[in-house]
């Protein structure tokens, strides 16, 4: 129990507070008696160093010290009430209709019976992020805000909750991408150093997070395509006056470096510019980055003047052009097709072409000017994204997508991540993976100690994390009540030497103060450590120098196992085939499968990507060009996005002489790039030749 600890501390810093000012006032006194005379102010400066004098200046830096104390304490204290206060405000409280099921419930459990009920296990707490969901059905706003709009908040703002899952599946396209260009080579160490693996940017992890729950994982059947559809989803245009609006107010720049982003994953999917903005209203949204990450944002068009502005809109796919207001309904689904590109300028280009904006207003999907609008309305923005008319009548629309400068900047990084170049074979990253954060210099030493699963294995529990995560007693299911609970157990896992608080916490809740996260992870960590000691009678987590790590003499974890596989591929004094299967044999599945916890992607990537190297190399080593196609397929089946192993299987098919197997094994790849939303450029599968692959056999 946490309270007699708590009562200790409590006691401790009384006795700290106390103590000296009793002790200096009964042995000293006063730290001044009064103010030194003239005489004995001449006194000091002809014999400054006195036993007097000296006692007094040590009773006075005692004094600033315990000062020191008092004051650090009292600036905790506020600070501790200032976060309940918070606290109380965010809880939410029971409505009538709750408050009436909860009293005929009451009244049910103490009036049907007297025997005792027992209470099922608690629910498994998921990873909420900086942002949650408004609706009634899901947990409040951190800001304590109960609002009507469905919507997460950030750390750097608030998005409604469709801008969110295009966040989420943009990301998941990332990573998609990254599969697809990565070109196996020989087996390395199991810590990759490939510099493709980076994370992320903090705000999508928190995004994701905050999606984990509503959104399919990945490894679903549909759920590529469902986030293909979520991309192609029309989020802007719809709530904003055709004329176009004026943005005033503390939100206005935010508000429209959201409708910047929120416009761009709209037209993520679309060949055609969606976004035009002036370079002065771009460098005020971005900052420093404006020029160089403008430049890599597919359908953004920077214009230095607002006379630009026309050319991007005549070549609209629409097929609308600069004629009167009758032209064309704005409405995508009144048969026009999509409008065109959002409109961002400033309130002196706006005035000083009211008739060129007038016209451009027709057929754009929004008209934004930051500043005063006359000839539209004008709505004022406050920081959370609420719009208000500038006369006050009342509420201008629905609730504005809002994002800091730094936020900004993270979702546009993932929008306009550059496709990876191809790594040479054999290359690595000039420095070490952040993705592996947490592992020391050297994890493969260490990780050599760790003992793995055998056949005569005498500990009772084992921990799969390849594939659904299990923490097995005996070959018997352990359950692990609290999803967090879960994540810390894979976490340790793909980090055996360990991990601290910070680490633990930026994981597991992303974009969350971390100072408010300690106590969760002290109660995540309380509870699996008391559900395994009750099951199993051992301590499974140990805790040393404010790291955790999984007990190796305790458990055996199956990554574990495949690392040990991996390493010793690598470090065989000849290609030996045996120790290449051996690596494949371990792999049971994806790390964590059917997860979709932010920070598994790079690790997961990093151990798939191990595998896929065993099956290229075994493909490659194999005399046989059948049996070169038979491993190939295997790894296909591993990673159905890679190009470069399609390639080769289309390489050894026509080399087989099965040219129609061949054709069809493209088009099947170029499909499954195209329903996860990827354009498919397959000149280097429709080329394919044994050429490109002079180490595949020939028959």
């Amino acid at each position: 129990m946490r309270w007699p600890r708590q009562l200790m501390s409590l006691l401790f810093v009384l006795t700290l507070l106390t103590g000296p000012p009793i002790v200096l006032l009964s042995l000293i006194g006063a730290p001044l008696q009064g103010w030194p005379t003239a005489a004995q102010a001449r006194e000091w400066v002809q014999n400054p160093l006195t036993e007097q004098t000296l006692t007094a200046a040590l009773t006075i830096a005692a004094w600033l010290v315990w000062l020191l104390l008092a004051s650090t304490v009292t600036i905790r204290v506020l600070a501790r009430l200032s976060t309940t206060v918070s606290w109380l405000r965010r809880m939410p409280l029971p409505t009538p209709l709750q408050a009436t099921a909860g009293g005929v419930a009451g009244a049910a459990v103490f009036g049907v019976s007297s025997h005792a009920i027992t209470a099922p296990p608690p629910l498994p707490t998921q990873p909420v992020a900086a942002g949650t969901f408004d609706e009634a059905s899901n947990p409040t706003p951190s800001d304590g805000d109960v609002l009507a709009d469905a919507g997460i908040s950030v750390a750097g703002g608030w998005m409604p909750r469709d801008v969110a899952e295009q966040v989420s599946a943009t990301a998941a396209l990332v990573w998609l991408r990254r599969r697809r260009f990565y070109r196996p080579h020989p087996p390395g160490p199991p810590s990759r150093e490939d510099t493709d693996l980076v994370p992320l940017p903090p705000t999508v992890a928190a995004v994701q997070a905050a999606l984990a729950d509503s959104t399919p994982p990945p490894s679903e059947p549909g759920a590529a395509s469902a986030a293909s559809s979520r991309l192609d989803r029309p989020t802007v245009g719809s709530a904003f006056p055709r004329a176009g609006v004026g943005l005033t107010g503390l939100g206005a720049q935010d508000a429209a470096r959201g409708l910047l982003v929120t416009s761009l994953l709209a037209g993520r999917h679309h060949p055609a510019v969606s976004v035009v903005v002036t370079r002065p209203v771009l460098a005020g949204l971005l900052g420093p980055t404006a020029e160089t990450l403008g430049r890599r944002l597919p359908g953004l068009a920077i214009i230095d003047n607002l006379g630009q502005a026309a050319g991007f809109f005549s070549d609209n796919p629409s097929g609308r052009g600069l004629g009167g207001r009758d032209q064309a309904p704005r409405d995508p689904q009144e048969g026009t097709g999509p409008p065109g590109p959002t409109l961002v300028v400033d309130a002196a280009s706006a005035t000083d072409n009211a008739d060129a904006l007038a016209s451009l207003a027709v057929i754009s999907a929004v008209v934004a000017v930051l500043g005063r609008w006359p000839a539209g309305q004008t709505w004022q923005v406050d920081p959370s994204g609420r719009t208000h008319h500038l006369d006050g009548s009342g509420s201008a629309g629905s609730r504005m997508c809002v994002l800091t400068q730094v936020t900004a900047t993270d979702l546009l990084t993932v929008i306009a991540h550059p496709d990876p170049a191809p790594p040479e074979r054999g290359a690595s990253g000039p420095s070490r993976n952040p993705a592996l954060e947490g592992r020391s210099p050297q994890w493969e030493e260490t990780a050599q100690d760790h003992p793995v699963l055998s056949g005569n294995d005498e500990r009772r529990l084992q921990l799969r994390v390849l594939g659904e995560p299990t923490l097995l007693l005996d070959g018997h299911p352990v359950e692990i009540r609290r999803t967090a609970a879960l994540q810390v157990l894979v976490f340790l896992a793909a980090h055996p030497d360990g991990a601290d608080t910070r680490q633990l916490t930026d994981a597991i809740w992303p974009g969350l103060p971390r100072h408010s996260l300690t106590g969760r992870l002290y109660t995540t960590l309380s509870d699996l450590r008391a559900t395994i000691r009750s099951t199993a009678g051992v301590t499974l987590i140990e805790h040393s120098d404010d790291r955790y790590r999984l007990d190796p003499t305790a458990v055996t974890v199956d990554l574990w196992h495949f690392h040990h596989a991996v390493r010793d591929a690598t470090t065989a004094v000849t290609t030996d085939v045996t120790t290449w299967k051996a690596v494949i044999d371990a792999y049971p599945a994806d790390l964590a499968a059917r997860r979709t916890w932010p920070w598994l992607d790079p690790i997961r990537e990093a151990t798939r990507r191990n595998v896929i190297d065993a099956h290229a190399a075994l493909a490659s080593a194999s005399p046989d060009v059948r049996q070169a196609l038979a491993w190939l397929q295997a790894g296909i089946r591993i990673d159905p996005y890679n190009a470069d192993l399609h390639t080769r299987a289309v390489s050894a098919l026509i080399a087989l002489g099965d040219h129609d197997a061949a054709d069809h094994l493209r088009k099947d790849y170029a499909r499954r790039l195209a329903a996860v939303g990827i354009l498919s450029t397959n000149t280097a599968l429709t080329t394919a030749t044994l050429r490109d692959h002079p180490a595949i056999p020939t028959p």
